[in-house]
């Protein structure tokens, strides 16, 4: 039997992630173009994956490019203001039809169950109904956009009842007032408002559009730097981007704990971008991914993934775990988006005012990326808060790394005294020092 080594490692890698999603609430926005494509299948197997994985989820679609194809029918005169059609009677006719149609066909295909394909046993309870409460936006700039509203409230509690069940919810572009009116609303103010009702972990915007000619959004962003991109009037980006960019940021501001834009003409866009750590698409969060920050006891299985291999080739010295417990005050873990990436330790010698870096480790995946600089200036900084002027380190690989990083070789007669007795001559360690 020929083992495949990669999928045994790809499999093992995604538990981390099947761990933290399981009974999260993910929003997931998609265009009526996904239908009109015949692309849905696809995105529909992986959605029947999520679900079996115990993810909570709600699918909001519009029906954009239905109605326009509605309407070239017969072409009418629809007055805009600030990027917002007026929705006469008889256009709110056939928004409700094309809405329908395309509500239709998703639930239809998120029913199947074919026997020899990713939705066989799939047993997907798909639920609907007047989860959406909305007011018309009425008068801009003297223009009434009559039928065209604008969420007012989401039925939280019975949204969450059935996702209680393991139902998806699917959500139409539609909205109710108490008065029985209906009103147009957008695909992004209806999925954004959806998502913060429900305190969502993931708000997830599928975009259209494929553009060269636009500046790429950077893999990860806070709410900050998304915000800067959105009053930068000299980027290019897409269409896409500048409708979907503004309801990320509000979306993280008030709760949801990611947003992601991802291009859904990748095959598997959804999986790659949750299930990698690398992702595909743009993540908008709060606050930086990336933190550095005191080791806890809670650490600990972590640290040794990182330091069992470089203890195995030589590269550090063992470490058992119960050490590591005794000595996890002296840690610092570097951590992204939940999963620790990195870890050093510091350990002082306040007799000759100096300080050791040991067991500094980095992921083999994210090496050659900065987080290994990242930790050593968070040790240094660390150092000089403890009053020491000199850091050291032992290592018996990575010396032209730490030479570059300006440590000098020194002696072992130079190490402080309680080093100096413990000193292992059969490894034969340089010993490197940095003054601060």
């Amino acid at each position: 039997m020929k083992l495949n080594s990669d999928f045994v490692t790809w499999f093992r890698s995604v538990a981390p992630y099947v761990n933290a999603f399981r009974g999260k609430t993910f929003v997931i926005a998609l265009s009526g173009n996904v239908v009109a494509d015949g692309k849905f299948i696809e995105l529909v197997h992986d959605i029947n994956l999520l679900a079996s994985l115990g993810i909570r989820l709600v699918l909001a679609h519009d029906t954009r490019l239905q109605i326009e194809s509605r309407l070239e029918e017969y072409k009418p005169q629809l007055e805009s203001v600030k990027g917002l059609h007026v929705t006469d009677p008889a256009t709110l006719n056939s928004i409700k039809e094309s809405t329908g149609r395309a509500h239709i066909e998703i639930e239809a295909l998120l029913s199947m169950g074919l026997p020899n394909s990713p939705m066989a046993n799939a047993s997907i309870r798909v639920s609907c109904g007047n989860f959406v409460t909305a007011s018309p936006i009425g008068v801009v700039d003297g223009i009434d956009l009559m039928y065209t509203g604008k969420v007012r409230k989401i039925n939280s509690a019975a949204i969450r009842s059935h996702l209680d069940t393991g139902e998806v919810i699917l959500i139409s572009p539609l909205g109710y007032s108490p008065t029985g009116e209906i009103f147009n609303l957008t695909l992004e103010n209806v999925a954004t408002e959806v998502a913060i009702a429900l305190n969502a972990e993931k708000l997830i915007f599928l975009t259209e559009e494929i553009d060269d000619k636009s500046d790429a959004l950077p893999r990860e962003l806070t709410v900050a730097e998304s915000t800067a991109i959105l009053e930068n009037k000299t980027a290019n980006y897409s269409n896409d981007i500048t409708r979907y960019l503004p309801s990320a940021i509000n979306a993280c501001q008030l709760g949801v704990a990611r947003t992601h834009l991802i291009n859904r003409h990748i095959d598997g866009a959804i999986l790659q971008e949750l299930f990698t750590h690398d992702g595909i698409g743009s993540m908008i969060s709060q606050e930086p991914l990336q933190t550095l920050r005191k080791a806890q006891i809670e650490d600990i299985g972590s640290i040794l993934q990182l330091i069992e291999p470089l203890e195995a080739n030589g590269t550090l010295v063992r470490r058992h775990r119960e050490l590591l417990e005794i000595e996890i005050t002296k840690f610092y873990v570097s951590e992204h988006d939940g999963i620790i990436i990195g870890c050093a330790a510091l350990y002082p010698f306040s007799r000759e005012n100096a300080c050791e870096l040991a067991c500094l480790a980095v992921n083999p995946n994210y090496r050659n990326t900065g987080h290994g600089n990242a930790l050593l200036k968070h040790i240094e900084a660390s150092t000089i808060a403890q009053g020491s002027k000199k850091l050291f380190v032992l290592t018996t690989s990575a010396t032209h790394w730490f030479i570059e990083h300006g440590f000098n070789e020194i002696t072992t007669d130079e190490l402080p005294l309680a080093k100096q007795e413990l000193y292992n001559y059969q490894r034969r360690s340089k010993v490197l020092m940095k003054k601060l």
